[in-house]
């Protein structure tokens, strides 16, 4: 049998064993449950303008009508100026015309009786829940899936390795094909989920009367998000098998998976509390570790020049395959130890070319 049909076979029973996995199905229920929240939260949060400014006394009676907050002003500029200095929500001036500020203000545009023009007096502005809101999002959804899945693989490995199941496997198939199956079949369902994430996030944008200036924004993040996730996975995907292999028993395995964790974490932890800073944000997004979550950060917020996310994307790619070789010379290496923990060192002597 050829290294690529066992590896087709050791994956389809990966997979199947994954679809029965209670875990993996519900966290893929709560991450299309946080998805929908996302896209809902902000227009709840929003809520429409509450306050208005305007100078004509007729327009003012028609948006009072509307239950919304009006503020009759001397002229359009007194309007316009408490737009500005953040004291309403939207202003109202002769034409009619909608001023905001960085959204369309939907409920002040459906109380007049025409379709008024809106004019955005700082269109480029993100709004600051948003703001707040996608980065976490995205650093959320990679985190805990990239880590529950990695942890996966590596528990698997150990349970196989503990009960001697894997002797037989690999007197079966080769130990390449073996690891390549694991990795391909965990790879292919986390990139399922996120992906049906992504999906679900956009349709519910879309559904949830979110702006087009905001959506313009969203759709590139999230669609970059999906290709840095799968080339992050792939590239850790292969050290969690390694470490999994290191351990001859589960309680082995959060001691000798420090390294890998902490490469899962620590990005997501700088992203969330150095999202406002630019300079940290630029260099973040170029490490490998913290690409998946940077990159697209930067994309929504509309820092990263069209180039960046090819050059990110490139030098994550050269990452994966240097520790992919590297964490499968660490599988190879240690996945017939069963006599205790093996260390890195001596995996990596142990391990084969073959």
């Amino acid at each position: 049998m050829s290294t690529y049909a066992a590896a087709k076979i050791v994956a389809a029973r990966e997979i199947r064993v994954k679809l029965r996995d209670k875990t993996f199905i519900f966290s893929t229920v709560f991450f299309l449950i946080f998805a929908i929240g996302i896209t809902v939260l902000p227009v709840l949060f929003s809520g429409g303008p509450s306050s208005v400014a305007v100078a004509d006394q007729a327009t003012a009676a028609r948006l009072q009508q509307a239950d919304l907050e009006v503020r009759v002003v001397a002229d359009d500029a007194a309007a316009e100026k408490l737009l500005r200095d953040g004291d309403v929500d939207a202003a109202v001036i002769s034409g009619p015309e909608v001023l905001a500020m960085d959204d369309t203000p939907g409920s002040v545009v459906d109380a007049l009786s025409t379709a008024p023009p809106v004019r955005l007096l700082d269109p480029a502005a993100v709004d600051p829940f948003l703001a707040y809101i996608v980065p976490f999002a995205l650093a959320f959804v990679f985190f805990f899936t990239s880590f529950l899945f990695g942890l996966q693989i590596a528990q698997s490995v150990t349970e196989e390795k503990q009960t001697r199941i894997v002797e037989i496997l690999v007197a079966s198939v080769p130990t390449r094909a073996l690891l390549a199956g694991k990795v391909a079949a965990l790879g292919l369902l986390a990139f399922v989920q996120v992906a049906l994430i992504a999906i679900v996030t956009l349709i519910g944008a879309r559904l949830a009367g979110l702006d087009r200036g905001v959506l313009h924004l969203l759709e590139p993040a999230i669609g970059w998000f999906v290709a840095f996730f799968l080339i992050g996975f792939v590239m850790l995907a292969a050290l969690w098998a390694g470490v999994g292999a290191l351990a001859s028993r589960p309680e082995d395995l959060n001691g000798v998976s420090q390294p890998v964790q902490m490469a899962v974490m620590l990005p997501f932890f700088a992203v969330i509390f150095l999202g406002e800073n630019e300079l940290a944000m630029r260099i973040l997004s170029y490490i490998p570790f913290s690409a998946p979550i940077a990159m697209p950060t930067r994309i929504f917020n509309g820092d990263a020049a069209g180039w960046e996310p090819f050059l990110a994307l490139l030098i994550m790619a050269v990452t994966a395959v240097v520790l992919l070789a590297v964490g499968s010379r660490v599988y190879e290496g240690s996945l017939l130890r069963t006599n205790g923990k093996t260390s890195w060192a001596t995996a990596w002597r142990s391990s084969t070319t073959s």
